[in-house]
């Protein structure tokens, strides 16, 4: 049984994500980033980050906003984003591009799941896992894919202002490690709240339609996180990534 304490600091910490979210999006309204995916990405990325999103929006997101880049050509100038954003918050903003793509793509995945429980056949529920947990994590893994590769591409492409086929190269190459990296951190967290603290320490199932599944996500976005970014740092000092 989920104790009632675990159940009321679920639904707190996902409010607290909403709530973070929706300032951000409030605020990209009024202040676009000069990047157009980051309109995305900074709101989504607060769902999982919370109070830590939104002090590093406010604190180096709104330094690439499209006034700024704007104001810093009009003085024939670098864009503060480029000369006043640290290595290490350039590699997390980097990093929070691609756990964006597999936030959304895990929260459509999942709830597909729920909404459509055969479709876990597709992806090996009965012919490869007995633990439907496995094949939602397939599932997952390869729209986290597709999305975090269109959400390179519209990053990529105008930069460098490559053609289709070269574009799509440069996303594979700037992408696969990070989400990977990523996935492992976040499936690592969720085998352990699933299969030990739900099923053994709590003795019940954690199911996608409660909050402490999505408080579970939460946590382990930021092992995703944590995992990707020396990966993601790796991937700018290649040159396959761009800094942000």
């Amino acid at each position: 049984m989920v104790p009632g304490w675990l159940h009321g600091l679920s639904i707190a910490a996902l409010a607290l994500g909403f709530a973070c979210a929706v300032l951000i999006a409030l605020d990209v309204l009024r202040h676009p980033q000069h990047m157009a995916i980051m309109n995305i990405v900074w709101p989504v990325t607060a769902l999982f980050g919370t109070v830590l999103t939104l002090w590093g929006y406010f604190r180096w997101g709104r330094l690439a906003t499209q006034e700024e880049m704007k104001a810093a050509r009009a003085r024939g100038e670098q864009p503060p984003s480029k000369i006043r954003t640290p290595l290490a918050a350039m590699v997390g903003k980097g990093t929070s591009h691609c756990g964006s793509a597999c936030a959304l793509a895990d929260i459509a995945g999942e709830w597909l799941t729920v909404l459509a429980p055969g479709l876990l056949a597709w992806f090996g529920l009965g012919s490869v896992f007995e633990e439907k947990i496995y094949s939602r994590w397939v599932l997952d893994y390869l729209l986290a894919f597709v999305l975090g590769i269109v959400f390179q591409y519209f990053t990529i492409v105008p930069m460098r202002q490559l053609s289709f086929l070269p574009g799509v190269w440069a996303a594979v190459k700037a992408d696969t490690l990070s989400l990977t990296a990523w996935q492992l951190g976040m499936y690592g967290f969720m085998a352990v709240a699933h299969f030990w603290l739900f099923a053994r320490v709590l003795g019940t199932p954690l199911e996608v339609a409660s909050p402490e599944f999505w408080f579970m996500m939460q946590i382990a976005m930021l092992c995703g996180f944590a995992t990707s970014y020396p990966v993601n740092w790796w991937l700018v000092s290649k040159g396959w990534k761009e800094k942000m």
